[in-house]
This record gives C-alpha cells, sequence and structure tokens, in this order.
C-alpha cells in the first residue's frame, strides 16, 4: 500500500522555520504535526509501505527542505514532491534545482487552498511555459490543488505539452450531491479522453461523497469506468485530515472493497509506482 498525499512537518522550527505561502499556517500545522519518524510509525502501524511525501506549503511556503531531506534520510520509504511558484521568473531554475540537485520526484502547483481565492486563469499563461517546458524534459508529474473550475485550462496545457502527467489533488473535491450520473460533474469526466491527467483520490473525498444523493461506491464506479484504476491513486492527506494514517488507510480499504482485486491493486500501488518510478528503485 503506497500513499501518494502524506505531510511532514519538523519539530526543530529553527532549521525549518514556518513560512506558510498565502500567509496562512494550515491548523493541522500546529495542532496535528507529524514528523518523518512519526510518519514511519504511523505507516508501519497501518500497513503502509511507501509514502510519495508532499511538501507542505502551508506550513513551509516554496522551502522544500524538510520533506527532500526525509526522503533522502529513508529512501527505502519515501519519495518526495515539492511545490514551487511556477509563475517566478526562475521557475525553470527553481525546478530543476529541487529535482536534480535535491533528488524530488515531482511538484504541486497550487491554484486553490487555505486562504487564497481559488484562481487557475494563469495555469496555461505563457509566463508559465518555462515550468512546463522543464517539467516536459525533466519527466515528471505535476500535482495540481484546483477546484473544478480549473478544468477549463487543462485542454490548452495537454496540447501545448502533451507528455507532462498531471494529477488532480483530491480529484477537485468535486460535489456528489446530484447523484449518478453525477452529470454536473461533466467537466471531471471530459478530462478523461487525455491519458496523461490522472485522479489522487484522497480521504476527502471518501468524507464527502456520501453525501446528498451520490455514494463513494458510485462516484469511485464512475471514475473507475472512464479513467481506469490504473490512472487513479490513492492520498491519506495525513495529518491534514484528521484521525490516525491506520484510520485513514482502513477508511480506504472498505470504501474500495467493492473493487476488483486488480482495480485495487492499482489504485493502491501500481499507479504510484508507474508515476514515481523512484519507489520501485528505493526496494
Amino acid at each position: 500500500m503506497i500513499d501518494i498525499h502524506p505531510h511532514v512537518m519538523s519539530p526543530d522550527r529553527e532549521r525549518y522555520p514556518l513560512t506558510p505561502a498565502f500567509d496562512h499556517v494550515a491548523p493541522y500545522v500546529t495542532e496535528r504535526p507529524i514528523s518523518a519518524e512519526m510518519m514511519l510509525a504511523a505507516m508501519d502501524a497501518a500497513g503502509v509501505t511507501q509514502s510519495v511525501l508532499v511538501h507542505s506549503t502551508m506550513a513551509y511556503g516554496y522551502d522544500n527542505r524538510y520533506a527532500a531531506d526525509t526522503a533522502e534520510a529513508y529512501p527505502e520509504r519515501f519519495c518526495s514532491v515539492g511545490s514551487l511558484d511556477i509563475r517566478a521568473a526562475d521557475a525553470r531554475e527553481k525546478l530543476r534545482f529541487w529535482i536534480l540537485d535535491r533528488k524530488m520526484n515531482g511538484v504541486r502547483v497550487f491554484t486553490s487552498g487555505g486562504t487564497m481565492a481559488a484562481d487557475s486563469d494563469w495555469l496555461a499563461d505563457p509566463v508559465t511555459f518555462p515550468f512546463w517546458e522543464t517539467a516536459a524534459e525533466l519527466d515528471i508529474p505535476v500535482c495540481l490543488q484546483m477546484r473544478v473550475g480549473g478544468f477549463a485550462r487543462i485542454p490548452a496545457l495537454r496540447e501545448r505539452f502533451p507528455t507532462v502527467r498531471m494529477i488532480i489533488d483530491h480529484l477537485a473535491r468535486p460535489s456528489s450531491a446530484e447523484g449518478p450520473p453525477y452529470a454536473d460533474n461533466a467537466a471531471l469526466w471530459s478530462l478523461a479522453g487525455n491519458p496523461n491527467v490522472y485522479l489522487k483520490l484522497s480521504t476527502n473525498n471518501f468524507r464527502e461523497w456520501n453525501a446528498g444523493a451520490g455514494t463513494v461506491r458510485s462516484f469511485v464506479q464512475k471514475c473507475v469506468d472512464l479513467f481506469g484504476a490504473h490512472r487513479i491513486a490513492w492520498g491519506s492527506n495525513y495529518p491534514a485530515s484528521e484521525g490516525t494514517l491506520p484510520e485513514l488507510a482502513d477508511l480506504a480499504r472498505n470504501e474500495l472493497a467493492f473493487l476488483p482485486e486488480a482495480d485495487r491493486e492499482a489504485i493502491f500501488h501500481r499507479t504510484a509506482e508507474a508515476l514515481y518510478p523512484a519507489l520501485a528503485r528505493g526496494r
């Protein structure tokens, strides 16, 4: 079982000071801080073999050192995904530094989250092209923290940068309120024809999709039918999502128990291994 969306925070505030992006320290950073060593213990208790550490932008802004340092210290258990401002003049150089020099394995781009207003219009702005060109050159996946409105920008990016694999964090938190066939999520379903668009299925989704007329089972089945399980991967969002890692892992196992074994294997580890080959190298 591989988790592609946990966060770690260092207890050493002098070496790793809190410098959150968007002028906002997320509550979990101070209320439920999980160090590298605590994460390892939680993973062992949860039956999670490896994790792709997602740098906590809400703790450290664009200073990716702690996630990178943790993955370097425990390469058999972790790889890492950083975050950066892709509109910055030095975005190309920063990306090459974190991927080539610090051996990170991907990057996460924020267009929403915390106190920032959801705005994806700039994703396909020419100012971001040096970043996207470099992501294609380095062959790394790009996680998109966004809302459903941002899906309109993806076709233009896919046309210009067809080899870049894009992972939609939390599926952009789509609503299940109207129930099957979830026609109100047409923008999400329209991405299924793009083979390099992947879905990150998280605790947030499991906790939200049983509301209204929808269910987790019916929404997940729609995703599998359209995207294929080989383009879906599980992420706990621990500790940003409340609960212990064993609880969050069990939630995912229970909610996906209805799927055939091959689909569960894809969602729980094969898709992650395809997106992040360093996981196999670490074993």
